[in-house]
């Protein structure tokens, strides 16, 4: 049975990056994989979204039609309103409640609701909100964030039999092992 897994963010979050961890450690399991990447105008601070489909058997489309994510992994809480769409009926939201404005907020035009998290838990039964950013910032780098909702979503997904580590190891800078390596656990530790 394939499983479909949305990830959504900013540009600059490392959104694509988490992604290609789950892909690549997906893949090294022995799973059939198909990654697609939107980027709207990620590079300013827009919309990215990330779908990964994965399978023992094989994978014909890399997209995620609506109504059929297992999970939605939010890197902004905007961000997980705006694709609860794609989310199946039983599926899981995982949220960092970091508040990034978009550029209508930035300029007066629209307000950033005070109410997401509620939205979102009314159109969801399974929601994990976390403070990522925070409990990477608290880590030494908030851009340490994307590793700890990385972790939340293999707890989730119970992809615990992978080798992470490894994953971790092959796909960031040597200096910034250690500090994912801590923060892949502590988002997995967040998720009970």
């Amino acid at each position: 049975m394939t499983k479909n897994i949305l990830l959504s963010g900013v540009g600059g979050q490392g959104t694509i990056t988490a992604a290609k961890m789950l892909t690549f450690g997906l893949m090294e399991a022995g799973y059939d994989v198909k990654m697609s990447e939107i980027h709207g105008m990620s590079q300013r601070g827009g919309d990215v979204v990330s779908q990964v489909r994965y399978s023992k058997e094989k994978v014909f489309s890399p997209v995620i039609e609506k109504g059929t994510a297992d999970i939605i992994v939010s890197f902004e809480e905007m961000e997980a309103l705006r694709t609860l769409d794609y989310l199946k009926p039983d599926g899981a939201v995982v949220v960092n409640t970091e508040r990034i404005p978009s550029m209508t907020v930035l300029t007066g035009v629209e307000e950033y609701a005070n109410d997401v998290i509620e939205e979102i838990e009314k159109a969801a039964d399974r929601v994990h909100t976390m403070d990522a950013s925070k409990m990477a910032a608290d880590l030494g780098n908030v851009k340490a964030a994307n590793v700890i909702l990385l972790g939340a979503l293999v707890k989730l997904m119970g992809l615990d039999d992978i080798d992470w580590e490894d994953i971790i190891r092959k796909n960031v800078k040597e200096k910034f092992i250690d500090l994912n390596l801590k923060a892949f656990k502590v988002g997995a530790d967040a998720v009970k």
